[in-house]
């Protein structure tokens, strides 16, 4: 599903002296229907990584293999037809566009893969998802976890292929989160997604199926999870 061979990404210094190396020749693969944790402290290059898998930011040196596809031969066009034919997001910060609707923001993608009648696919992700009755409300009048969940929603809306969440409980406090993580678990198996998962929880992790450890942009460990 993914192979990440020689990963690095360094930026100039903000003061000009020097650089900053963010990833250092990280390689790993990811198999189809595999979870994955990425874990590590602040600053270790964890969501960088995350970014590059996406093909939302280019490395300095290496590749990442999507599917079969080199990334980054492919221009900016090319990556975004693959991000949203393949892959799905969670984010921390929930990424809701505020000016729409619970079912406005599971209907887009849905929309911009072609879809039939995106308005009732939707309706029932989120019916899935327990907010059946929350359809017409804006992300403002929705808790933190009732707006993950409708990212959630949105994210396995198109069925894709990797699903990529970065600290999907970061925002929430433990009951909810748990709720959440239980809840996209539950939503990977079904719909049979790999999952690559950013996160500083390491009951989390173990819920992977496997673990890799970033320290200063260093893959420094590859463990099965306990």
């Amino acid at each position: 599903m993914v192979e990440v061979e020689g990963l690095s990404k360094s930026v100039p210094q903000a003061d000009g002296l020097g650089t900053l190396h963010i990833l250092r020749d990280v390689g790993f693969a990811v198999a189809a229907g595999e979870s994955v944790a990425i874990v590590g402290a602040s600053g270790s290059g964890k969501s960088t990584l995350l970014g590059l898998l996406a093909g939302l930011d280019v490395p300095v040196a290496g590749s990442v293999r999507l599917l079969g596809t080199e990334l980054f031969g492919l221009d900016e066009d090319a990556r975004a037809a693959l991000r949203g034919e393949s892959i799905g997001f969670v984010f921390q910060s929930f990424q809701l566009l505020p000016a729409l609707t619970a079912l406005e923001n599971v209907m887009l993608p849905l929309e911009l893969a072609g879809a039939t009648d995106p308005a009732a696919q939707a309706g029932q992700w989120l019916e899935r998802v327990g907010l059946g009755s929350r359809l017409r409300h804006y992300p403002k009048h929705l808790s933190g976890g009732e707006q993950q969940r409708v990212a959630l929603a949105r994210a396995f809306a198109t069925r894709p292929q990797l699903l990529l969440a970065d600290e999907p409980t970061g925002n929430l406090d433990a009951e909810t989160g748990r709720a959440v993580i239980e809840l996209m678990f539950s939503l990977n198996r079904e719909v049979g997604t790999t999952l690559i998962l950013v996160t500083h929880d390491e009951a989390l992790a173990r819920r992977c199926d496997r673990v890799l450890r970033m320290n200063a942009g260093r893959l420094a460990e590859v463990a099965q999870a306990a």
